[in-house]
């Protein structure tokens, strides 16, 4: 079956991504953001609609016009903040990889553990945001040790409290990958400036976008800025392949 045509049956059928998770509309939009705001503590009524607007949700109308919600439709809008937050992705590609699932592709994992249960509480198996060393070496399948030499070389840092973001296991995942091959913290270094000087051209960008300091407009303008900085996020990486790729030619 070509994806066309499974497109078109998963929108005749109804069938979207998650399976298995209730599609009856069950809760207003207040009652989806107190689901999301317990893993997502900064989203707002403007970001839920900002991501209706680009189409990875669809909330039931009711007659008088008003959103529900149900199950599904949170546990969509939780994979596009995950997939924001820890992956840096755009929404281009959040709405690529939604479309994929709901045509039925298998092998595209969902950010995090699903979120939703039965009775619309948390599930145990909730991402941390936080997280110890231990549970970082643990997520990233590697030794305590080369986590702890990563925060010595300045690549991941910890909180006041001495814990982890969730973002650093993917930060201690690669660099796992590139020591086996003899390359630790002190040659990553330079990869840690570079980013830290692409993060200031990026902040440039998207201060103006976010200017708004109060009122209804700035959790729409924080929601644009966070959607702008994942697509130049997203840019510069493509960049910095296809300049490394074209200097692999040279060399060889």
């Amino acid at each position: 079956m070509s994806g066309s045509t499974s497109s078109a049956r998963v929108e005749e059928d109804g069938e979207r991504w998650p399976p298995g998770i209730s599609r009856t509309p069950t809760m207003n939009i207040g009652g989806a953001l107190s689901i999301l705001q317990r893993e997502f503590p900064t989203v707002s009524v403007s970001k839920v609609r900002f991501l209706e607007e680009q189409g990875l949700v669809a909330p039931h109308r009711t007659p008088s016009g008003y959103r529900t919600y149900s199950q599904a439709d949170v546990e969509r809008l939780r994979f596009a903040l995950a997939a924001q937050r820890d992956s840096f992705l755009p929404l281009r590609i959040i709405r690529e990889r939604l479309g994929e699932l709901d045509a039925g592709a298998r092998g595209i994992p969902a950010p995090g553990a699903r979120v939703v249960s039965e009775d619309g509480e948390l599930t145990a198996a909730t991402t941390r945001s936080r997280l110890t060393a231990g549970q970082t070496a643990e997520a990233a399948d590697c030794d305590v040790e080369q986590v702890r030499a990563l925060t010595a070389a300045g690549l991941i840092s910890t909180d006041s409290g001495g814990k982890y973001p969730s973002s650093a296991v993917a930060i201690v995942r690669l660099a796992a990958q590139l020591a086996e091959h003899g390359i630790d913290g002190r040659h990553l270094r330079s990869l840690r400036s570079a980013a830290d000087r692409q993060l200031d051209l990026i902040e440039q960008i998207v201060a103006p976008v976010r200017s708004h300091r109060t009122g209804p407009a700035s959790a729409a303008s924080r929601a644009k800025a966070h959607t702008l900085a994942s697509d130049l996020t997203e840019t510069f990486s493509q960049l910095h392949t296809a300049l490394v790729r074209a200097g692999i030619d040279r060399l060889l």
